[in-house]
């Protein structure tokens, strides 16, 4: 058994992966104890006593759970692609928030130059992914108004998050190719793994029970 006085912190991403987390943690017997889609707090109690519940950006979440600030987190594949997860544990998909990272480009435009122009918030996934495929890029950071860029002759093509697709068709683009199939994973600091082991251990089980009668 775990120790009464040893707490778990777990970091969660604000948006559609908090809405599709929550009721995966409640019925692994966590759940916030006021309501964390209305409220300006950032750290929540929980329905278990040794349970608390951040709630911040996403990018923000490996940050936390790799310096300590958190014990756990719930982030999208794509978030721990561009941070790079070498200092996270990352055991379990919890195989909701699907969508995919690709490239996508106004609709039959034809090919671009030598050098191709693309507008990210994703360069670091998007530099090491071209220069594996041997081209030749110049990367131009946005952290919005992505779709807009190559009508308005920033780049020929962008790099971003597809749902449905619906966006890309509404700004004139069409996707090209897929980087990474993208969902949300639970991911654990290496140093807690080693002293709360039975707690995030006992956590990660749950969880996964819990995603596993969800996926079917």
């Amino acid at each position: 058994m775990s120790s009464a006085t040893e707490t778990v912190i777990i970091a969660l991403t604000r948006g559609r992966i908090l809405e599709e987390t929550l009721p995966l943690l409640r019925e692994a017997g966590i759940e916030p104890l006021e309501d964390m889609r209305n409220s300006r707090k950032l750290k929540f109690a929980t329905s278990h006593e040794q349970v608390s519940l951040l709630v911040m950006r996403g990018s923000d979440v490996p940050v936390y759970v790799e310096n300590g600030a958190a014990d756990m987190g719930v982030a999208g594949k794509d978030m721990l692609l561009e941070y790079g997860g070498e200092g996270l544990y990352e055991p379990l998909d919890l195989g909701i928030a699907h969508c995919r990272l690709m490239i996508a480009a106004p609709t039959q435009a034809p090919a671009p130059g030598a050098r191709l122009r693309v507008a990210t918030k994703f360069t670091g996934i998007a530099k090491r992914w071209f220069a594996e495929q041997g081209r030749q890029v110049e990367l131009i950071k946005l952290n919005g108004a992505l779709e807009i860029a190559p009508a308005m002759g920033l780049a020929d093509a962008i790099v971003d998050i597809v749902d449905t697709g619906n966006t890309l068709r509404a700004n004139g683009l069409e996707p090209r190719e897929t980087i990474a199939e993208i969902s949300s994973r639970v991911i654990v600091n290496k140093a807690s793994m080693k002293i709360k082991s039975r707690l995030i251990r006992a956590i990660l089980e749950r969880l996964a029970a819990s995603a596993k009668r969800h996926s079917v």
